[in-house]
């Protein structure tokens, strides 16, 4: 598999994820795995219901809190994922979500970096 290869189909994946682990899926996604590092970037990930409370400084900061609790359950399987594609033990997962323009991004460091 090429490094393009590779970075599509952890996008494609990642959306599928969201959808069956949170219900939605981002509207796009793009990867770009740099060294150890693979970097998530997904678009559109908010719902309707996260915007409107989004429209509020209390709101913003429910999304964020929900969304922080959620991708705490979450995490082991996404892990897995990203370990099955890449074939790389992942050291460490950072993520955030924008209220501001309903992106999500993660940050995983893995083992290794991968050959291609």
């Amino acid at each position: 598999m090429t490094k393009g290869e590779m970075e599509a189909l952890i996008s494609k994946e990642m959306i599928k994820f969201q959808r069956e682990q949170l219900g939605r899926g981002a509207e796009s996604a793009k990867t770009y795995i740099i060294d150890d590092m693979v970097v998530i970037r997904l678009k559109g990930v908010l719902t309707a219901a996260e915007k409107q409370l989004a429209r509020q400084e209390k709101g913003k900061c429910l999304v964020k809190e929900i969304r922080y609790q959620l991708e705490e359950i979450i995490r082991p399987e996404l892990e897995q994922l990203i370990e099955e594609i890449t074939g790389r033990k992942v050291i460490t997962l950072h993520n955030d979500i924008s209220t501001k323009t309903g992106e999500r991004m993660d940050v995983v460091v893995i083992d290794q970096p991968v050959n291609f």
